[in-house]
């Protein structure tokens, strides 16, 4: 099957999520708003916004067109691709598994962006750049520690490591904590250098990812959009400490 993904063209934001899954899984895929032509680019993505007849129309991007099916939401979609790709566990409590992983990511990403928008998304980072150093030093020193430690404790099981968050077969839960790592790294690179040697796990989780094959082609490819300040992970070294 020929996947459509549809999110903006210039940022990784919440569709890198699905590319890290798409790509390793070496699924067969057009990012359809970086591509020009009929039916393609941002007009084609905005189509699917405003067809108020679509059957389940999406909120927002990203969403992915398989087939017949148009399906929203980051997490939605990867419990989707991942047994149909082998990024998820056979077996139905595994897989309820890795989706509550995924969620949780998702709760983590969400905070990670309130920390330069904490009034609005529509206003601009200057206009809240009071309050956006205000929540980001609580951020810094309570909410990074938290989440990271959770999935830290995820690896290490009950003492024993694990390569992979679900065990020994990777998810799409590696390859969105391996995005979180790499974000957190651009966003905040003073907390983070002080902050990992506390989680060795995740650190080891992020090289493996980033050396499978797949992957490793992926990030050296053009396909891959650089960090920049329009994503959810920005850098602003005011707001790192």
């Amino acid at each position: 099957m020929k996947y459509k993904l549809y999110y903006w063209p210039s940022i990784q934001g919440r569709g890198e999520f699905v590319r890290l899954a798409l790509e390793e899984a070496g699924a067969d895929y057009v990012d359809v708003a970086r591509r020009s032509g009929r039916g393609m680019g941002v007009p084609a993505l905005e189509r699917f916004l405003e067809d108020d007849k679509l059957t389940g129309a999406p909120y927002a991007p990203p969403f992915l067109k398989a087939g017949k099916l148009i399906i929203g939401q980051t997490a939605n979609i990867l419990l989707y691709l991942g047994p149909r790709h082998g990024l998820a566990p056979r077996n139905e409590a595994g897989r309820l598994w890795v989706n509550q992983l995924q969620l949780t990511i998702a709760d983590f990403v969400t905070e990670v962006h309130d920390t330069h928008h904490p009034i609005a998304g529509a206003l601009y980072y200057r206009q809240q750049k009071t309050k956006a150093r205000r929540r980001t030093k609580y951020f810094r020193a309570e909410r990074m520690p938290k989440f990271l430690g959770y999935f830290e404790q995820v690896l290490s099981g009950t003492g024993r490591r694990k390569r992979y968050m679900a065990g020994n077969t990777l998810s799409y839960a590696d390859l969105s904590v391996f995005q979180l790592i790499a974000g957190l790294r651009y966003a905040f690179p003073k907390t983070m250098k002080r902050l990992e040697p506390d989680y060795p796990g995740l650190t080891g989780l992020h090289d493996r990812i980033a050396a499978r094959p797949n992957i490793a082609a992926y990030l050296a490819s053009k396909r891959r959009i650089p960090f920049n300040q329009y994503g959810i992970f920005r850098h602003y070294p005011e707001l790192d400490g």
